[in-house]
């Protein structure tokens, strides 16, 4: 049984260790970020399978943090208890609000549910702007144009396109797409995305994806 990881943004250590202590002992792995900063820099980085976020962090607040998830449950832990506060989140992506202090056994169940509702397979076709990708037929369009790639370039693309706008780091796009195609390195990797850029930029005229220094890449479809 594939075992799920679940990233704890809150900067009170006290909840944080509970949390993560509480996620441990069952089963789950666990990552950690203490500020809406480092949040973002740990989601460059890593892909949990649900985030738990505080609103009132230090630098960026958690509602700054939430446009920036994507395609990742997120449950909302926070003392605001607001009902418009709560509205106002759950539309804007959240997947759950609990306001503190919380009972464990709620949120884990909580949680259960979050985590069964993403086990669903992934919706086969992917659009972001005038760039769709079928991942049922393999096909690549851009404008209805069919563009042909390679198994590497599918697979860095159909990994991107499942996380719009969110960059993503070298080393995970490796890891990721290390099922589909063994043969890629880090030394070739940079080729691939170049070879990929071109064959998307010359259907649609424009880049597809940018470099994102010091991090990755990200899908930048219009």
């Amino acid at each position: 049984m594939d075992t799920k990881t679940i990233a704890v943004i809150d900067d009170d250590i006290s909840i944080g260790d509970m949390l993560e202590e509480t996620l441990q002992k069952e089963g789950y792995r666990t990552l950690r970020a203490w500020s809406g900063t480092e949040a973002l820099y740990l989601l460059s980085h890593k892909r949990p399978d649900l985030i738990l976020l505080d609103l009132m962090l230090p630098g960026l607040s958690g509602e700054e943090v939430l446009p920036h998830i994507q395609g990742i449950p997120v449950i909302i832990l926070s003392a605001k208890g607001d009902i418009q506060d709560k509205v106002s989140l759950l539309l804007g992506g959240a997947a759950d609000y609990m306001t503190k202090p919380f009972d464990i056994r709620e949120l884990l169940a909580r949680i259960a549910v979050q985590l069964r509702n993403g086990a669903s397979p992934l919706a086969p076709v992917h659009r972001a702007g005038d760039l769709t990708v079928d991942t049922a037929s393999h096909q690549v369009l851009v404008r209805d144009v069919e563009v042909h790639l390679t198994r590497t370039e599918y697979a860095i693309l159909k990994l991107l396109i499942r996380n719009p706008g969110q960059a993503i780091a070298k080393g995970v796009i490796l890891d990721r797409i290390s099922e589909d195609t063994p043969d890629c390195t880090d030394s070739s990797l940079k080729q691939h995305i170049s070879n990929l850029r071109r064959k998307l930029k010359e259907a649609g005229n424009h880049d597809y994806i940018e470099s994102v220094w010091g991090i990755g890449f990200r899908l930048a479809a219009r």
